[in-house]
């Protein structure tokens, strides 16, 4: 806009009276029927007065005082309203306020009243190029060098009307191809020339919005707003913002008032379908699963994702309720999987985070589930989200040593007389003397496993160490040293002592029990 206050100012001067070829230029101008007559005064009295308002508002407009230097330019053009100039020169104040619409006015009305009004025909293509109709401005500028071959300004600003033409073509192109950001640079530039165009600020807007910059967007749509509360394009921005944020009643209402603007607007309609059906679907989904009807709570979250791919934050929601579902149905790594994918779609999403870590635990998957606990303590620090990192840290470590629970095959939550039938049944399985005729690899196998039978019985059959043990405590910083564990202490123990149990072989490869 600098070089154009520039251009412009040198551009108001030289249509001084002295500079339009005088007193009979000014004649011509007045006597054409262009004056006011008044009553009693003559028509060149007028043409005085108007030139007087002029050379006042080309002062003014020197000074930068556009408002003032407007006011004089439109008594100028009251008292001769069929002057070119005139017109020329309130369009160039016009232009410097940013007010392009009402200046194009002036500048078609200046080169009505004379097509080899060059200035005229400047003003008109800049006022069309920057309200973003290149196409126009183009011709405005071929005129100019029509009648100027070598016109600087004009060869100039019809390469930037070509520029904007491309920069349109290729953000067309794009747009089709979901290239919202090369979308967003085109705009960026064209806009650079067309500052003026809501078309270009509502195409960039709207791929903001779709790139998840919702501020920036909304920024954008409410400065079209602030100048044009009816323009429909801005409203359903404004919509697809709120819509896009999973704030979709509010958005519906913005989509319903663009509707309301302009009846045809296909994709305020599609939008406002889309976001009422959204609603819908996942209402109908939340109240299956309140009923503990997962299937089809299942069902319906997955026909709700399919309503709107590009509905990131709701379809992050609907992911994790589907999670949620699965988890109730036992099919944890779908679960996971649905949580991972509302992860991805919103890497904010704290509920996706801890819905994921549980099934996680669940899972025994505990280094996974540690990390996300992790992220969520990092990001909300309760005491509730510490706990939950604690227990899983604790799994984890508890996951490392042996799992005597596994090695003697009973539950974690097994009773005193279930841990020793248990050890009684391993201990024979795996007892050397079974193994005595087997394979050196074999007979080693199974001493490792009679030892850490027997290791897992003295842990389970003692509630102390069973309670150390099950709260993750390192049993060898509280004294046990399991390297030093003799198993057949223990067999002996429970089955009796010296001479209370014996295997005999009773053919090849037959053993049975004698107790004594």
């Amino acid at each position: 806009m600098a070089a154009a206050a520039e251009c412009d100012v040198i551009m108001a001067a030289p249509e001084g009276p002295g500079l339009l070829g005088g007193e009979e230029e000014t004649r011509r101008y007045s006597f054409a029927g262009g004056c006011r007559e008044g009553q009693g005064v003559p028509q060149v009295d007028w043409s005085i007065e108007a030139e007087s308002f002029k050379e006042q508002g080309n002062a003014y407009y020197a000074k930068k005082d556009y408002n003032e230097a407007y006011n004089y330019y439109t008594k100028a053009i009251d008292a001769c309203p069929n002057n070119a100039s005139y017109y020329g020169n309130r369009a160039a104040t016009l232009m410097m306020l940013g007010k392009f619409r009402e200046a194009l006015g002036d500048a078609q009305q200046s080169v009505r009243l004379d097509d080899t009004f060059v200035r005229g025909h400047l003003r008109e293509g800049k006022c069309h190029l920057s309200l973003g109709n290149a196409m126009a401005a183009s011709r405005c500028f071929q005129r100019v060098l029509e009648l100027d071959r070598t016109n600087p300004q004009a060869q100039q600003e019809l390469k930037n009307a070509s520029a904007v033409l491309e920069y349109e073509r290729i953000a067309e192109i794009d747009f089709e191809k979901r290239d919202f950001r090369k979308v967003v640079f085109c705009m960026d530039r064209a806009l650079e020339f067309a500052p003026a165009c809501h078309r270009f600020k509502i195409l960039k807007a709207e791929c903001l919005a779709l790139l998840g910059r919702y501020p920036e967007a909304q920024s954008v749509a409410s400065d079209i707003l602030r100048m044009d509360s009816t323009n429909a394009d801005a409203l359903y921005v404004r919509g697809l913002c709120l819509y896009y944020e999973d704030c979709i009643e509010k958005a519906v209402q913005f989509f319903v008032q663009a509707l309301r603007m302009a009846p045809d607007h296909e994709k305020a309609c599609l939008a406002c379908r889309n976001a009422k059906a959204l609603k819908a679907k996942k209402e109908d989904g939340n109240k299956a699963f309140k009923e503990g009807n997962y299937k089809l709570a299942y069902e319906l979250y997955t026909e709700a994702l399919g309503i709107d791919p590009n509905n990131i934050k709701t379809n992050a929601k609907l992911y994790c309720n589907r999670g949620t579902v699965n988890s109730k149905l036992r099919k944890l790594e779908e679960a996971i999987d649905d949580c991972t994918n509302a992860i991805k779609l919103d890497d904010t999403y704290i509920k996706a985070y801890l819905r994921r870590a549980q099934c996680y635990m669940d899972t025994e998957q505990y280094e996974d589930a540690v990390r996300d606990y992790e992220k969520v303590y990092q990001t909300e620090k309760t005491k509730e989200h510490k706990q939950f990192l604690k227990n899983a840290q604790v799994e984890l470590k508890k996951s490392k040593r042996k799992d005597y629970y596994k090695i003697l095959g009973v539950d974690k939550n097994a009773s005193e007389d279930e841990i020793k039938k248990a050890y009684r049944k391993r201990a024979l399985m795996h007892h050397p003397d079974r193994h005595s005729g087997a394979s050196a690899e074999i007979q080693k196998e199974e001493e490792k496993k009679f030892k850490e039978v027997g290791e897992a019985f003295t842990i389970l059959s003692d509630p102390k160490k069973k309670a150390r043990y099950d709260s993750g405590q390192d049993l060898e910083e509280d004294g046990m040293n399991m390297a030093d564990f003799d198993a057949n202490n223990i067999f002996k123990a429970f089955f009796g002592g010296p001479g209370g149990f014996s295997f005999e072989a009773s053919g090849p490869g037959n053993f049975f029990f004698q107790f004594g």
